[in-house]
């Protein structure tokens, strides 16, 4: 059985409990602990860029063996948002004090520019780097002592943080967690339903749910007939990708799937997009739609999958059976979805249909709103019926697609304010974002608006 060791506030270990006991009679007070924050992408360091502008101790955990591990494995996609957008006050205050090199912020980056030439940086700070723990897997998270269940003296006593790092697992012992995990690699399915089947789980080998990198698979690709499922923006972005592969090797075939009762509401804003770049893709799917290029097959909602001699897709369209047949490869671009299986014994408040922070779910509902009506808001939203515990970043919107970065970014300047204190602060609006444009011509007509 794996040890467990009890991690004191400046990290360092302390004697090993026997199994899954935590050690006790550790009588601190909690405004001495840190505040642990799992997932050193951009949310979760400019977290800690502004728990340091506060003075105040943290430990940054993230799974992968670099920071925004995650990111990395999309690296290749450009962003829609250019570089101003992109970085967080806080962090550029620390990095200006350094050798660091600013990019143009009018450029739009891709993921690995990204990581390279600004969260490397920041993670490699002095005030940053010795609280990062890289390869540590957060599994669970509880209140000292108590599960779930437990109410008496709950809001008094500090969180356990359990992490598995080089086959063991430690304890870390927080004044308060910030979840900052995300929902990147954990997909929806491609059945509209949202319920994975086996069928489709045994098609792994011939289905992709990132963007992939086309230039570095074009032997899965070229000359192949593959069926694109998604209404949003990844799926026109591996459209894109996938047209350019299509020059090359002509007897590329591509069909696009998706819900909406026309493809037009796919085009988003075009022209009228104050993110250009986002725009653009409106525009460049509209053209390779209207050539022919790209076979449209909307609204299809998918059923199942099934791999014979090749893939079909079984499904309903315009209200009637229908199958499509003949599919090498799919790549599902259908959005992803958050996992709370480490914050089981916390007490939440989560939306029931958003999988959002309950009291942001009105805010931010793609039935409901686009991505220009999503307003700012901070730790007062952010708010969990467990005192101390935050959800931010993309895994507070749930499945709602409606996420940008800067939001996040002023999601936690609220938050570590509040921790730190400075109630007012917390209170204040300090986002800056350019109008975000038209996300969908007919939203009415919409189940699912992508931003």
């Amino acid at each position: 059985m794996k040890s467990i060791k009890v991690i004191n506030q400046s990290g360092s270990c302390c004697t090993p409990a026997t199994d899954m006991e935590v050690q006790k009679g550790i009588n601190k007070s909690n405004n001495t602990l840190p505040i642990v924050i799992i997932g050193a992408g951009p949310i979760g360091l400019a977290t800690a860029a502004h728990l340091v502008e506060q003075k105040q101790s943290f430990i940054l955990l993230e799974a992968g063996q670099e920071i925004a591990h995650n990111i990395r494995s999309w690296g290749h996609v450009t962003l829609f948002s250019p570089w101003r957008y992109n970085i967080n006050k806080a962090a550029k205050a620390l990095l200006e004090h350094s050798d660091w090199v600013q990019p143009n912020l009018d450029k739009l980056p891709t993921g690995h520019e990204l990581i390279d030439l600004y969260l490397k940086p920041l993670a490699e700070l002095g005030q940053i780097k010795p609280n990062i723990q890289l390869n540590a897997k957060v599994v669970g998270i509880s209140r000292q002592f108590n599960d779930k269940m437990k109410t008496k003296d709950r809001v008094n006593q500090s969180f356990n943080v359990y992490v598995e790092k080089e086959d063991d697992i430690k304890v870390i012992e927080a004044r308060a967690v910030i979840d900052a995990t995300g929902t990147w690699g954990n997909p929806n399915p491609a059945n509209s339903t949202g319920i994975w089947l086996q069928n489709e789980k045994a098609l792994a080998n011939h289905i992709e749910y990132s963007i992939p990198d086309i230039n570095s698979n074009c032997k899965r690709y070229a000359n192949k007939k593959i069926a694109v499922i998604g209404g949003g923006h990844s799926a026109i972005n591996t459209l894109l990708t996938l047209a350019e592969l299509q020059k090359e090797n002509p007897s590329t075939k591509l069909v696009w799937i998706l819900r909406k009762n026309f493809v037009e509401d796919a085009y988003g804003g075009e022209g009228k997009d104050a993110l250009a770049a986002r725009g653009a893709l409106g525009f460049r799917i509209h053209e390779l739609v209207d050539t022919g290029k790209v076979e449209v097959v909307t609204p299809f909602y998918i059923s199942q999958v099934k791999k014979e001699e090749k893939i079909n897709i079984i499904g309903t369209l315009k209200g009637k059976q229908n199958v499509l047949t003949g599919f090498d490869e799919l790549i599902v671009n259908t959005g992803n979805r958050p996992n709370f299986s480490i914050n089981s014994e916390l007490r939440l408040s989560i939306d029931s249909a958003t999988e959002s922070v309950q009291a942001l779910a009105p805010l931010i509902d793609p039935n409901e709103h686009s991505c220009g009506t999503v307003r700012a808001h901070g730790e007062e939203i952010l708010r969990q019926p467990e005192k101390g515990f935050y959800i931010v970043g993309a895994k507070s919107y749930g499945r709602a697609p409606t996420f940008l970065m800067a939001t996040g970014y002023e999601q936690v300047r609220s938050i570590t304010s509040y921790l730190s204190g400075d109630e007012e602060a917390s209170k204040r609006v300090e986002l800056d974002l350019p109008e975000t444009g038209v996300c969908s011509i007919n939203l009415a007509n919409q189940s699912n608006t992508c931003c």
